[in-house]
């Protein structure tokens, strides 16, 4: 079943290189989607492709970073909108 998730990551999350190896892991996976600092200090990752691989990432970006802290993790699931295609790292 495929399906999109906005995921906010909470913790020490920021200057770890948490955005790129997000991007690596959901690339590596066939995900589609983008991942981004926010001002609050929290990083925000759209991931769209197939449910339970988007599970599996989210898991993994919460305990198998390199360097990151994840203390909180916000998901919200939509149905999938085909956009973007490929997974980018936006930078504000």
């Amino acid at each position: 079943m495929k399906g999109r998730a906005r995921v906010i990551f909470r913790g020490h999350v920021q200057g770890v290189y948490f955005r790129a190896h997000c991007a690596e892991k959901a690339e590596s996976l066939g995900l589609d989607g983008y991942v981004q600092n926010l001002p609050d200090g929290s990083v925000e990752a759209v991931f769209e492709g197939d449910r339970s691989v988007i599970e599996a990432c989210i898991e993994w970006n919460r305990g198998s970073q390199p360097n990151a802290q994840v203390t909180d993790v916000e998901i919200s699931w939509t149905a999938p909108r085909g956009d973007p295609k490929g997974f980018h790292v936006r930078h504000s």
